[in-house]
């Protein structure tokens, strides 16, 4: 951190912390997480404030209408509360212009960080390597308790039904319906269609 760097304070939860880094350019934030911010755990923090002067770059996911996350946003039924009686929907996802899917899928899991609600969501994700996963989940209905089984480990992924990519830049499409989305742990409406841009190193956040 440079001598005389502006450092700002920010206690709560990941959306609390996307909302400080979004009007924050150049700041350097000292974050003291709540116990549902997952992105914290991500990074390696605790629950008290951290007195040194590392700071380690933190992507943000851009959902535009001045929509910001830190760490995940889902699409869908999340994956950890995804349970038999829940329908796919045909679904097209394209991932830095080119289409990966256009099939049935229950969930888009767009994540930053690595964990959702304490379960290994993502093993890949990293919050500071410029680029967003993306997975889509098209779970037969029988196999949906055995994943929520593996989920807190990570080790629900690599199956044949979820797809797995990262990029940069991600659009995703819903044909029939709108779909409920949740950003950093809350409920954002539901949405039809949503693009999601990364912000390489938006924040830096003390470590």
């Amino acid at each position: 951190m440079p001598p005389g760097a502006r450092i700002i304070d920010v206690a709560g939860d990941d959306a609390a912390l996307a909302d400080a880094a979004r009007g924050a350019e150049g700041a350097f934030i000292r974050f003291l997480p709540d116990g549902s911010s997952d992105l914290a755990r991500a990074l390696g923090l605790g629950s008290t404030p951290p007195t040194g002067t590392t700071a380690a770059p933190v992507d943000l996911i851009d959902l535009g209408h001045g929509v910001t996350a830190a760490n995940v946003v889902v699409l869908g039924v999340a994956p950890d509360r995804l349970r038999r009686h829940h329908r796919a929907r045909r679904v097209a996802v394209d991932i830095d212009g080119r289409s990966r899917i256009d099939d049935e899928a229950t969930t888009v899991l767009i994540t930053n960080g690595q964990f959702l609600r304490g379960a290994d969501v993502a093993p890949r994700g990293h919050p500071g390597d410029g680029r967003i996963e993306v997975q889509v989940y098209a779970l037969a209905p029988r196999d949906r308790r055995e994943m929520r089984r593996r989920l807190a480990r990570g080790d629900h992924v690599p199956h044949p039904q979820i797809l797995e990519a990262s990029g940069k830049r991600i659009s995703v499409q819903w044909y029939d319906s709108e779909q409920p989305v949740e950003v950093d742990g809350h409920p954002l409406s539901t949405a039809g269609e949503l693009g999601a841009v990364v912000l390489p190193a938006a924040a830096h956040v003390l470590l």
